[in-house]
């Protein structure tokens, strides 16, 4: 008895001094988001990560910072926004150590992703295992696709090969009448992935293709394989490479005077730095995309505030768009959360159709709606890379054949 007296007499004294007897439930202080993220800010994949979702996280995050932040009902203020940024050196383990690192060592309350297919497939599994939001921006996702029931925390943002990309591109070409194509693919998921389903889509509407090869990324020498395709006489050539195979493959087209009908390659020819390198050269060459100025006047905007005195390397007519409407899509649903719990926010992500650049936004089973999608064909035209498929979102129709290749300037005596 004496014990359980004691025992009163010590809550009641706690009781006086002001201690509670419950802990708190309110939320601990809090004055900033802090987001993490394992970049290429070198090697092999720098070319890409500068010229597509940086330019976008660094527009938007400080646009976003500048009216205070995301607001957060549950710490009743708005907070601002801090990037924490690795360099993973384009290398897929030390992206994966990386990444591990933010969540468990620097505790960030966010992952944004990091840059390329076969990234995103090693990075996916360990924001799942963390529950930790991971909405992707660049990468395919073929090969994740059917893995997406398991990956309840990944959302897919970017368009890709069989999510309606090579789909259009066969319509728009048994439109034309083209009968044959030439592939050429790079060695690693990205190029696996669109050949694969180049392989299913093109046939069924009675493509052949009639011939294939793989390459190494860091081939420097393409003429043997195009002069091959070149023999063919194939009515399209399909480059599924990154920027330095399609660079390559279109300098060496050019000075072998190969001019095939139809030449499309990505990801590299929806960067403006293509244009840049090649000028009135591009005309009628054709990539990926998901939108140009004239899609719509919220488009127009979003690329005048990209790219409004800014050089023309890091346009990016595919990626942009979709990349700023995912960065929209993750603030309204903080909002809507009014919380930071990441399980949370992925209900909310998962269930609510959001205003976007591209207009009413939603995912479905981890996907972006293709319906939300606002192009998936690009062609450049008089230097603007327009969008010409699926033609009910069309801003110009499509070139074909494509014009030659400008004749070479003469030599100078």
């Amino acid at each position: 008895m004496k014990y359980f007296k004691l025992a009163v007499c010590t809550l009641v004294l706690i009781s006086f001094i002001g201690f509670p007897l419950i802990a708190s439930s309110a939320p601990k202080a809090k004055d900033k988001i802090v987001v993490g993220m394992s970049r290429p800010l070198s090697g092999w994949m720098a070319q890409i990560g500068d010229s597509a979702f940086r330019p976008v996280y660094e527009t938007w995050v400080k646009e976003v910072n500048a009216q205070g932040g995301i607001f957060v009902k549950e710490y009743n203020k708005k907070l601002p926004i801090e990037l924490k940024i690795y360099d993973d050196k384009s290398d897929v383990g030390t992206m994966t150590r990386l990444t591990e690192k933010l969540i468990l060592q620097d505790k960030v309350d966010f992952l944004w992703p990091a840059c390329g297919t076969a990234f995103l497939f090693a990075q996916a599994p360990i924001a799942n295992k963390y529950n930790k939001l991971l909405i992707s921006m660049e990468g395919g996702a073929t090969s994740i696709k059917d893995m997406l029931p398991s990956l309840p925390y990944l959302f897919i943002s970017l368009s890709f090969s069989d999510w309606n990309q090579i789909p259009v591109l066969a319509d728009l070409l048994a439109d034309k009448g083209a009968k044959t194509a030439y592939l050429i693919s790079m060695a690693d998921l990205f190029g696996i992935e669109y050949s694969g389903v180049c392989g299913i889509e093109l046939p069924k509407k009675g493509i052949s293709i009639v011939g294939m090869k793989s390459v190494p990324p860091d081939i420097k020498d393409l003429s043997s394989i195009l002069k091959e395709a070149q023999a063919s006489k194939a009515d399209a050539l399909l480059v599924l490479g990154y920027p330095d195979v399609i660079i390559l493959a279109t300098k060496q087209s050019m000075e072998l005077g190969y001019n095939p009908k139809v030449m499309l390659g990505g990801p590299g020819i929806n960067f403006g730095f293509y244009h840049a390198i090649f000028g009135p050269a591009t005309e009628g060459v054709m990539g990926f995309t998901m939108a140009a100025p004239k899609t719509s006047p919220a488009m127009k905007a979003l690329f005048e505030k990209l790219y409004k005195g800014k050089p023309e390397a890091i346009h990016d007519y595919w990626g942009h768009p979709l990349y700023w409407a995912a960065l929209e899509c993750w603030k309204q649903a903080i909002e809507k959360a009014g919380t930071l719990d990441n399980k949370k926010i992925r209900e909310v992500m998962a269930t609510t159709t959001f205003n976007t650049v591209l207009g009413p936004t939603r995912f479905v089973k981890g996907l972006l709606d293709k319906e939300s999608h606002t192009g998936e064909i690009g062609q450049w035209q008089k230097g603007v890379y327009e969008v010409v498929g699926p033609k009910n979102k069309a801003t110009a129709p499509m070139l074909y054949p494509k014009p030659n290749w400008p004749a070479p300037a003469p030599a100078k005596k």
